[in-house]
């Protein structure tokens, strides 16, 4: 217990509460624990004494816990040197942060399955920038006997949430996410997925129009511009839970950025069966068996395998010169975006390395 001045005025365990915004059971607890011990305790009484010099650590105290910090994680922060605090801070809130929107996807989804779930939303977005993000997330569309098997596979979600229209597609070996800011969204957080041959024919008509509204209620999709309106059709089907993919990515060990197009070009030259492989050098990144490019490498020496038939599309429907791919392992997603846009998002499942 540290020595005080008897004439510093020291204040009862209620009026230190009021002033640190504690209860007196929590300083009672913390006293306990010996995180926040009283300038004196009066051996008659029992009572608890503090000084108000203690009112900082108090208070920081409080907003540690009110931000869910474990006891002995906030001590580091209370006690150890600033850049163990920072660290510690840093790991609580990334934690936070993924179980916070794991459990928002999770909510989200069962309200919308949940009988007279339905809700509805209203967004205002260009119609060429909606024309182009049918066509950035439509090679993720699942064709062929993914289709047969997961038809939701084949059409795309329309979602209205977070101030952000997101068309969201996959086939199970891709996710492609393209969020629009809307000129006007709202409404509530909703969503519905529609056919992607239909979404295309809307494109075509929406390309040439300045704006559209577009309009999610009750089970429906009604799209609005240039004096017309076209309804889509919807399927009852849940859509995948995309953000728990998304929100449970591990960081990325990897990061390489090269222009967009000559990698195109080098992986559609690649030609032949099996998996077209990268591999990352000083400044460079090769094709094997095919062109050397220039790069941007971070990380240690990459060797990573993609089909091309899937790896092609993502890199195609990209934007801009340059191209993001980030790496966390050789059997984790990889997510492909352009370097300087993050709007447009495709993950990629990477195959065994030959």
């Amino acid at each position: 217990m540290t020595a005080m001045n008897d004439d510093e005025p020291l204040m009862g365990i209620g009026a230190f509460a009021r002033r640190v915004g504690l209860t007196p059971s929590a300083l009672r607890f913390y006293d306990d624990c010996a995180v926040l011990r009283p300038a004196r305790v009066d051996a008659t009484t029992g009572y608890r004494y503090y000084a108000p010099e203690q009112a900082p650590r108090a208070t920081l105290l409080r907003r540690l816990r009110e931000a869910e910090l474990p006891l002995v994680e906030a001590t580091a922060v209370l006690d150890g040197p600033p850049e163990e605090a920072r660290e510690v801070l840093r790991a609580h809130l990334r934690r936070s942060t993924e179980s916070a929107a794991a459990a928002r996807a999770a909510i989200e989804d069962v309200l919308r399955e949940l009988p007279g779930g339905a809700r509805s939303g209203q967004a205002r977005v260009g119609g060429a920038e909606l024309a182009g993000a049918v066509r950035q997330v439509g090679s993720a569309v699942a064709v062929g006997t993914v289709r047969e098997e997961f038809p939701v596979l084949g059409r795309v979600l329309i979602e209205l949430a977070e101030q952000e229209l997101r068309l969201v597609a996959t086939d199970r070996y891709r996710l492609s996410v393209r969020a629009l800011r809307p000129l006007a969204i709202g409404g509530e957080p909703c969503g519905l997925t529609v056919g992607i041959e239909e979404l295309r024919d809307l494109a075509g008509w929406a390309r040439g129009l300045p704006e559209v509204a577009i309009e999610v209620d009750a089970g429906e999709v009604r799209v609005r511009g240039g004096g017309e309106e076209r309804a889509l059709s919807v399927a009852d089907e849940a859509f995948p839970a995309y953000r728990m993919v998304l929100d449970g990515l591990a960081d990325a060990r990897h990061r390489v950025i090269t222009d967009r197009a000559a990698l195109c070009t080098a992986v559609a030259e690649r030609g032949g069966d099996g998996p077209v492989v990268l591999r990352t050098g000083d400044g460079v990144l090769t094709v094997e068996g095919g062109r050397t490019l220039s790069a941007l490498c971070t990380g240690s020496p990459l060797r990573i395998a993609f089909d091309p038939a899937v790896l092609l599309p993502a890199l195609e429907a990209g934007v801009g010169p340059d191209v993001l791919l980030e790496v966390a392992s050789g059997g984790e997603p990889v997510v492909v975006r352009s370097a300087d846009q993050g709007s447009f998002t495709t993950l990629v499942m990477p195959v065994r390395t030959p």
